[in-house]
């Protein structure tokens, strides 16, 4: 509750409205509904939870030996230039 003068010399009582939700409680509340990361649909505690496993979990990538040894040598090849600049690979 705060108290205010006016400049009339009249006392003003300032209030929350009553359908206002103390901050206190609202702190304590426990939250039983989320929206989903994917589409934003509500989901249960328990769906969320699941999402958010199986969304954790990345699979291991699919990729050509080929392109992988590649990759490999150009970085090889990119370390061995930070040494040695002068090398003409």
């Amino acid at each position: 509750m705060v108290g205010l003068n006016s400049h009339w010399g009249g006392l003003v009582v300032a209030l929350p409205p009553k359908q206002d939700i103390p901050e206190e409680i609202l702190r304590m509340e426990i939250i039983t509904a989320a929206r989903s990361p994917i589409d934003g649909s509500l989901v249960s505690a328990a769906e969320y939870a699941q999402l958010q496993t199986r969304l954790s979990v990345n699979p291991p990538p699919k990729l050509d030996p080929k392109i992988r040894e590649q990759v490999f040598l150009l970085r090889i090849r990119r370390f061995l230039l930070q040494i040695f600049p002068f090398l003409d690979i």
